[in-house]
């Protein structure tokens, strides 16, 4: 990111040049750039929100009742469930069934759970990053 500031100052009324407004302009350019923690939080909260994005999106399709020889709902439902097997048994109930409908309770859990690992993670992330001062 570039910043662009732009400071004017005063000179002393007593000393006045010709042909100079008695006032100068000084432009400064600073450049910055996140720092490393900064970047890995960004990579942290992009690669959480990945997988937080494949499980509402599977929790919303079986809620639906999606047709799952569509390639794209297929695609979804076995790519989420990467992420939902492993807290898949923790209750004993894994969804609740209505008709065609199936509310994935693994789902959610795992929803809540990898939420929590950023969280615990961002947190790790932020000890070690500094804020700069000016």
């Amino acid at each position: 990111m570039t910043y662009e500031e732009r400071v004017v100052r005063e000179d002393d009324p007593a000393v006045v040049t010709p042909g100079y407004g008695g006032s100068r302009v000084v432009e400064r350019r600073v450049t910055t750039t996140p720092s490393g923690g900064e970047l890995a939080g960004r990579v942290v909260v992009l690669l959480f929100g990945i997988v937080q994005v494949f499980i509402i999106l599977r929790i919303v399709l079986l809620l639906l009742n999606a047709r799952e020889g569509n390639d794209i709902v297929s695609f979804i439902l076995n790519t989420s469930q990467i992420f939902v097997g492993p807290f898949e048994g923790m209750l004993n109930t894994n969804n609740l069934k209505s008709g065609g409908s199936v509310f994935d309770i693994a789902a959610v859990l795992a929803l809540i759970g990898w939420t929590v690992l950023e969280a615990l993670i961002l947190a790790a992330v932020g000890i070690f990053r500094r804020e700069r001062t000016a």
